[in-house]
């Protein structure tokens, strides 16, 4: 892979953009998360995967749903962060 395509690939989630489109949705991120409501909906959200914790008897198949779960709730969070740091750095 040369240099231009690695600078092609997202941080986040692995999906080629250019980095002007990263920002972009980086900056939605941090809007939509950051008002009260968005607040609100992500400490569920971490409370229903991130802080779940399961016991030694979960399915493979469960397990594997769960960490898909908690894979997207972390790019949720890792995208509004990174939307904060592109906002002051504007």
């Amino acid at each position: 892979m040369n240099k231009q395509q690695n600078n092609n690939i997202s941080q986040f989630d692995g999906f080629p953009r250019r980095t002007e489109d990263e920002q972009k949705i980086s900056l939605n991120f941090a809007s939509l998360f950051s008002t009260p409501a968005g607040i609100e909906v992500m400490r569920y959200l971490r409370s229903v995967t991130i802080e779940a914790v399961h016991g030694s008897a979960v399915s493979n198949e469960t397990l594997r749903h769960v960490e898909g779960q908690r894979f997207i709730v972390g790019l949720i969070e890792r995208r509004t962060q990174h939307g904060h740091k592109v906002k002051s750095n504007e």
